[in-house]
Formats: structure tokens, sequence, C-alpha cells
């Protein structure tokens, strides 16, 4: 028989954050497995390791971390689950023994770790807890997404709605996404504005929409999504309320009109106004006219009459494109103190409607008004028709009589004091401000306990799928499949998966899930490197930063290859600004191109301009938020926070001089407290030096003059300088790579933050997904194939805690 797990760990908190504990109570004994029995014996064998190098501090004198080994044995492992899944984490970081600490040979760590582990999972065997998510509301991305597949109208939901928390760096956490009276305000007004733009108004009140280009836009090439032979310019997206006129002015900014350019707009892709700006004529009336004939041009551009029909239109405004050799962007494009000397497109001002004739034949109409009555007796029918449909979609399962009578209250009240339409517009109203919508959840049977476990139904599941793979609502065939109760077979749900991650809406996974794990989905509001010292910096940089890396992650996550080319692809897209600044030859243009990258340095992640930016300051590098950046989103091994007080902001500027970042690191690390974690982190971050804050390669540090040496030793005494030496230090143990990632797409998936009860899932996925070179989709279907996934707990009663005595 098992002895009986009786060790005793006092109930102190998780001091200098090192492990958390728990009290541990008696189980019962019960037989061995002989997995567990031989994993029990091998952590047994090598036991005096954590004796010789750990329990000098963590005893239950000192009680370091408010861990106490001396106390502990292996046959409570188990039962301290979650204590030994920490110490796993900073072993595996090498975060213990801390530097200047004698250390253990690396043989020692990876063989008890490798035990350990194995002993955790063999005994978790059996008896894996799914854990619990409570009610889930949609976030901002997933309601915009919710919102296009049931009324077709593209929105963006930062207009509509507040900004959501996150957890982990994601924003879809249930946990984290509360709702107060303000968020409920806001979802109603949502409600109302988007079923009237989606029913659309026979009478629209006029409006004025103003679009501007950013300060920094490319006008000297072709910018992408407008038509070919163009440069310059600006591209938006607009909705139009109605089939009606509506007036455009457009602004065009420059100095100097020496020479012609045309100025052209496009509705569509398709040439709706033309005019000269520029050229001899021009210049000759602004020489002697000047202030008159400066406003005679720019009213070329004022009151652009145009019959659009109702819907959502792309709207164009760029130039006709010249030779090179003449066109004086190339020549003098931009003066810092008079601004720009060639034209550029500033912003572009929509008017009305005017002269309505109907609300038009809209995407969003078709969608909506699947039926029309032939009189007034068909006029309820067909409207428990049409909102009927948008229910079942947006509740993600059949609706009943009680679900239906609300919304047909709702439709009767909008159609007694008006039309039709503004009744199945008051309808759609109540569908989008209904919690069934907006939540999402997984139901117990009505006879589970506290605690047990259920599988969760198969409108759930396909919930659960569709909002994992593609952010938004299950489409027709998922509530078929789960219509029917085919969804949980694993034979049906492995081709369900391979079909979703085909589709192009699984392209949500790099955007929503890969951006926000790397810490890159927020370069649009990143603070702006200095411009005095990084002066190649700006706007058309920070958007192909971003452009690079969705096209670079999506040919991993989108085309299903293996995720350690995360790490080691040659390969990159670049268009000519970005390919000017890593110093790529013969790209021209603003299209992005796939290219072999010749510099091993750039190779993968650790490359690219936007992981070094995330990680640097604005006005320096940060070997600390880059070493930081590796140990939290690459290895999974974050280190403690600083202690409350200690001064984070380093300067280069010394009483000693102007020092390199190295040096003032160095200067730091003299303090065994500040070395504990600093000792690991910088060498990984100074391994990056040689790139500049904003993914410059160079040699020296501007401010101090000093050459850059980027050379060190990882804390398990790996030597590394560059680069190429961090990557290879990171690939020479790639499930660690890989299951960091499948922690993060777990937390992902499941709405949840990865649990300790939830370790021997992750290591089985990534152990199974090792068999075909840890291709993205066995990530995928080994979290999907979980009882974490497929399944839910009832929460446990509350229960009295004991006190200490």
């Amino acid at each position: 028989m098992r002895k009986a797990r009786h060790n005793v760990i006092q109930g102190i908190g998780l001091a200098a954050g090192l492990f958390a504990t728990a009290s541990l109570v008696p189980a019962m004994a019960q037989e061995l497995s002989k997995d567990e029995a031989a994993a029990q014996k091998a952590v047994t064998d090598q036991w005096k390791m954590l004796d010789t190098y750990c329990g000098k501090c963590h005893n239950a004198t000192d009680w370091a971390g408010g861990v106490a080994f001396d106390i502990l044995t292996p046959d409570g492992i188990p039962t301290d689950a979650d204590t030994w899944e920490h110490v796993v984490v900073k072993l595996r970081g090498r975060l213990m023994p801390p530097p200047g600490q004698p250390q253990p040979p690396q043989k020692d760590v990876t063989g008890f770790i490798s035990s350990l582990e194995h002993y955790l999972d063999a005994a978790s065997a059996g008896h894996t807890d799914p854990g619990r998510v409570v009610l889930h509301r949609l976030n901002r991305t997933e309601y915009a997404h919710a919102v296009k597949d049931l009324l077709a109208l593209d929105i963006d939901a930062t207009a509509y709605l507040p900004k959501d928390d996150t957890s982990g760096g994601f924003d879809n956490v249930a946990d984290v996404l509360k709702v107060s009276p303000t968020f409920l305000d806001q979802y109603i007004l949502a409600a109302r504005e988007l079923s009237m733009e989606a029913v659309g108004r026979a009478a629209p009140k006029e409006e004025r929409a103003v679009y501007e280009a950013p300060d920094d836009a490319e006008q000297a090439i072709h910018v992408d999504g407008l038509p070919l032979g163009t440069r310059g310019g600006m591209l938006v997206s607009h909705y139009f309320p109605a089939d009606a006129q509506y007036e455009f002015n457009l602004s065009v900014a420059g100095r100097n009109l020496s020479v012609k350019n045309t100025v052209i707009m496009t509705i569509d892709g398709k040439r709706v106004f033309e005019k000269d700006l520029g050229g001899a004529e021009d210049q000759n009336d602004v020489d002697l006219k000047q202030a008159a004939a400066q406003g005679a041009i720019a009213n070329r551009f004022k009151h652009i009459k145009l019959s659009v029909p109702a819907g959502e239109h792309k709207i164009g405004i760029t130039f006709l494109a010249g030779s090179r050799a003449i066109e004086e962007d190339f020549l003098a494009p931009y003066d810092p103190l008079a601004g720009l000397a060639s034209p550029a497109i500033r912003e572009v001002e929509i008017l009305g409607p005017y002269n309505a004739t109907g609300v038009g034949d809209t995407a969003s109409r078709r969608k909506i008004f699947i039926c029309q009555p032939g009189d007034a007796a068909a006029e309820g029918p067909c409207a428990k028709t049409i909102l009927s449909t948008i229910a079942t979609k947006a509740y993600r399962r059949p609706v009943t009589d009680e679900d239906m009578a609300p919304l047909m209250a709702f439709y009767e009240a909008g159609r007694k004091g008006g039309t039709f339409d503004e009744g199945i517009q008051r309808g759609i109203m109540a569908i989008l401000a209904s919690p069934k919508f907006l939540y999402r959840g997984a139901e117990p049977p009505k006879d589970a306990k506290p605690g047990d476990v259920y599988r969760i139904s198969d409108y759930e599941l396909a919930s659960r799928l569709s909002f994992f793979l593609w952010s938004t609502l299950p489409d027709d065939r998922l509530r078929s499949l789960a219509g029917e109760g085919k969804l949980h077979d694993p034979v049906v749900l492995k081709a369900e998966v391979k079909r979703m991650l085909a589709d192009p809406r699984a392209h949500s996974l790099v955007t929503n899930f890969a951006f926000k794990w790397l810490k890159v989905d927020n370069l649009a509001t990143l603070e702006q490197p200095l411009p005095a010292i990084f002066p190649t910096w700006d706007g058309a940089l920070r958007r192909a930063f971003s452009e690079e890396m969705d096209h670079f992650i999506g040919s991993v996550l989108d085309e299903d290859r293996s995720v350690l080319e995360l790490l080691t692809s040659r390969y990159t897209w670049v268009n000519e600004r970005l390919a000017k600044h890593y110093g790529i030859d013969n790209v021209q243009g603003d299209q992005f191109r796939k290219v072999e990258l010749k510099d091993p340095n750039r190779w993968g992640l650790l490359g690219k301009g936007a992981v070094l930016l995330v990680s640097s300051y604005p006005n320096r590098t940060s070997p600390v938020l880059r070493g930081n950046y590796v140990l939290e989103n690459l290895t999974g091994t974050p280190p403690e926070a600083p202690p409350a007080g200690v001064n984070t902001a380093l300067s280069q500027e010394t009483d000693r001089g102007v020092l390199t970042v190295r040096q003032v690191l160095e200067i730091h690390r003299a303090s065994p407290s500040c070395n504990a974690c600093h000792g690991i982190m910088d060498p990984l971050g100074i391994s990056l030096e040689n790139f500049d804050a904003i993914g410059h390669w160079r040699q020296y540090d501007a401010l101090s003059a000093g050459v850059i040496d980027s050379s060190g030793l990882s804390a398990g005494g790996v030597p590394l300088n560059g680069p190429s030496d961090l990557r290879a230090w990171l690939m020479a143990q790639p499930e660690q790579f890989v299951q960091t990632m499948t922690e993060k797409l777990m937390t992902y998936a499941l709405g949840r933050t990865v649990k300790y009860y939830d370790m021997p899932t992750v290591r089985r996925i990534v152990a199974e997904a090792e068999k075909d070179d840890y291709r993205f989709s066995d990530l995928v279907n080994g979290i999907i194939a979980s009882d974490a996934f497929q399944k839910a707990r009832v929460p446990d009663a509350p229960v009295q805690e004991a006190r200490a005595q």
C-alpha cells in the first residue's frame, strides 16, 4: 500500500516570490502504479541534489521562499504538485540556485527535472482536473467579428466599446472580462447604433466624417490596396448609410508645384475623379497671384459631388505615378522645417447623404432580410423567421419559444410605431444586447454536484472551437454537427479542426494570439523612439514592423509548419522601407515580398524589428528588458519582479563618465541581491546588444562611442556572443520553447490561465507533437482533444478555511 501523504508545510506566503506553497492534508492510501513507483524511485535517487544545493536556504529554519525541502519527501510530491511545478520552472530557467551560489552540473539538473516531471505526470494520470471558466464575455475583437458574421458590418469595436482588461497579455481571459454599468450602457448603445446601420434608415441624417493620413505616411512609393501605377495617398473604408449624393473634399499639401501631378480618387477601385495639380501654369499663377491662386488650386479638389450606393466602400485618393527620374519626391522629399516639398494627400472629408433615394441593396440587408412579407398578415411570420435565424447564430444554439418571446415583443413595439424594417431593427437590437449573445459558458448537468467533472455539450464545444480558432461565432457546419451530436466524435472533431485551420478566419490566431503572446500587438500605440537619437524612425517603419510580423508568423501558423521555424526561419517579408532598414538590396515598392536573409543575425524572431523595439526603451536598448522578454515569452521561465523601491531607471551617464549599457549593468550586478536575477537576464539581453532600440545593426554604442561587446555566459554556463548564439542556446532545448508556446496557446484557447494541474497535459501535447517536428496543428489538436478543452468542473462548495492555532 502507498504510504499516506502527510507532509506538513507552514502556511506562509510566497516570500521573495520563489515558490507557491499550500497546506497539505493527508491523502487516502492507495497503490502506486508501476510507472509512478519507478518515477518516485528516480526522484528519490536524485534527492541529494536538493539537499546539497538548495537546503542551505530552503529549510525549516530559514524558510526561503516559503519552502523547506528538509521536511518534504519524494512520496509527497503528487500532493504538493503546485509547489513542485514551480520547482520545475525555476530549475529549467536556472533561476535557482541564484548566480554566485554553488551550481549543480547541468546533467544533474536535467536529470532531476526529467524525473520530477515524469513523477508528476504519472501521478496525475487518470484524474486530471479540467478546471472551470466562469461566464465568458465576448471581448472587443470577438464582438466585431460576430457582428460581421451576423450583419455583414465591418466595424471598429474601439469606437463602440470600452477597452478590455488583460491577463498574461491576453484580452480573452474570462476572469478579467468584467462588466460594469458603463460597459452595459456601451453595449446597449452599440446594439442600437449597429442595428440601425445594418437595417438602414430611409431618411438618414447628414453627417461629416474626416479621415486623416498619418503625418509620416509614405508618399513616394505605391501604397498597397491602391491601383497599380499610382504612388502615395491613402485608402479608407467608409460606410454610406443610403443610396444618395455625397460631397468629398480633398486636402493636398505641398510647397513645390513645379512638376505636374495628377490626383485621382477611386471608389472600390473604380476611378471617379481626376484633376491635375502643379506644372508650369499653376506655378506661374502662384508666382503672380500668390494666395488667391493657392486658394483656387485648393478649391479644385473641393465640393466633389458623387452618387454612391449604400453600404461599405473603399475610398482611395492617390497620385498617378511618373518617372522616378523626374519625380521631385526623390530629389527633396521632406524638409523638417518647411514641410512637404512635393504634393501629398493629407485628408479626405465626406459629407452627406443628400437627396437619399432609399436604404439600398446593402450586404447587411441581404444578410438580414431573408424573406419579404407580401401583406400585413405575413409580416409576423416573416419577422419571426428573420429574428430566429439571427438569434440562432448569435446565441450559438437553436432558439426556444422563451428566447423568441422578448425578441418578438421588441419587433412588435417597433412595428407599431413605424415600419416593418423598424420592427426588425428593434428585434436585432435586442439580440445584440442580450446576455445570450454577449456571454458564453458551459452549463453543468442538472444533477451535477460540487466538484463533479462533466463533458460540455456539442454546442458549447462548437463555440469553444470557433472562438479559439476564428475569434468568432460557430458557422452553419459546426452548429449542424453539434445538433447531430457528432462533434465530440474524435474523427469528426479532427476533421473539423483541419477545415477550420485552412479557413482564412484562422489567421486570427496570428493577430489575436501570437501578436499578444509575443507582445507586438501594441506597436501602433508604443511610445515613439526619440527622433534626436533615432532620426530614421517614422510611422512607415512602425507599420512595416507590424506587417512583417503578420506575414512571418502567418507563414508558420497558416501554413502549418514546425513552430521551431519561428526561431530559425531564414526568410522574412519586407517592403522597400523595411529592406533599407535591414540593409537588404533590390527591394522596391510598398508591397511586401518574401526574401531570403543572408545575415543569420536576422533569422527568426530574434532578428525582427518589432521584437527588438518592444523590448527597448524609447531612448536606448535594454538588455534587461530583452533578457526578460526571452525568459518570459520564449522559455517560459520568467524571473521575479524587482523588489519594491529598487531603482530600475539606469543611466549611462555616471560619475565615471558615459558608459556603455553593458558597463552600467556590470556595476548594477555587483550587488548580490541584484545579481540573483540580472545574472540570468542580462547575458541573454546583451547577446542582442548589436541591435539598437529600433532593430538597426550597429557596432558602436552611439552615446558612449564604445564598441559593442555582446559576449557573456548563460546561467547554465553556455557562452553567448550575438543573436546566433542565443538562438542556438534556445534550440539546444527545443521542447522548452514549444512548451512555452503551448502554455500560451492553451491560455488563449481556454480563456483562463494555465494552472499547475494543466502541466501534465501540456507536456503530453509537446511530447506528441515532437513526433512530427512540432507542427502547429499538432499543438492545436492536442489542446482541443484535452479534458481541459472538452470538459469542465462544477465549482466546489464553499468551505470554512482552517485557521492556524
